[in-house]
């Protein structure tokens, strides 16, 4: 009876292990590409030049014209890398933290959705993310900008579609994480969308902002006196 017990449990716990196994494998922690390197290494280029605020995360930001944007009273930083997710962030997170911003703006994960990444993966990077820049640059004040919803109607890319359930989790997440460490959570979604729906007004394929967008968006900021 003993025998055949141990057996079963063997069996149990093999098959467990395998289960934890194929779900681990499917975790796609990669970032890097030709692109990735090729912004970052004209990021390492501009270190030592002085910037009181920092734009991070991907495409999103990296499209923001922030200087222009904001104008003269602090100098901006595009640490926007198209594809970017949080993976990608965390690996090149040093070069941001050694320029010690006054004001540091993230938005990333929508990347991650897209690849199939759990929330609870995306959260644990940006639990790492918040908690680097906190001990490490401790005099940087880090808002965490809400992940934009899509506009399916217009969204040509089908790895991205049928995702809003995730986003919702994602941003609660955000959110959830400003909230335990005193930070401000930056709901854009009020400015940029309609009922979970990125307005057709600011986007062309469902995910990247016009001009326009960015105008709103940074008006925005100055209106909570973020910026």
């Amino acid at each position: 009876m003993m025998t055949r017990l141990t057996i079963i449990l063997g069996l149990f716990a093999g098959w467990m292990g395998t289960a934890l196994a194929q779900e681990t494998a499917t975790i796609d922690s990669s970032y890097r590409n030709w692109y990735y390197d090729s912004r970052e290494k004209l990021y390492q280029q501009l270190e030592g030049t002085r910037y009181d605020v920092v734009f991070l995360g991907n495409s999103i930001t990296e499209r923001g014209d922030w200087q222009e944007l904001i104008g003269t009273r602090y100098a901006v930083a595009n640490r926007g890398i198209g594809g970017d997710n949080t993976f990608g962030v965390l690996a090149r997170l040093d070069g941001v933290i050694r320029i010690q911003p006054k004001k540091l703006f993230l938005m990333i994960g929508i990347n991650d959705i897209g690849r199939g990444l759990p929330v609870d993966v995306i959260l644990q990077n940006y639990r790492q993310i918040v908690s680097r820049i906190q001990s490490e640059s401790p005099n940087t004040t880090l808002y965490l900008q809400a992940v934009l919803p899509l506009n399916e109607s217009v969204l040509p890319y089908d790895y991205l579609k049928n995702k809003s359930e995730q986003i919702k989790a994602l941003n609660s997440g955000i959110r959830g994480i400003a909230h335990e460490q005193g930070l401000t959570f930056v709901d854009l979604r009020g400015v940029l969308a309609d009922e979970e729906v990125l307005k057709a007004d600011f986007t062309s394929d469902g995910i990247h902002l016009k001009p326009q967008a960015y105008q709103h968006w940074v008006a925005y900021l100055k209106a909570k006196r973020f910026l």
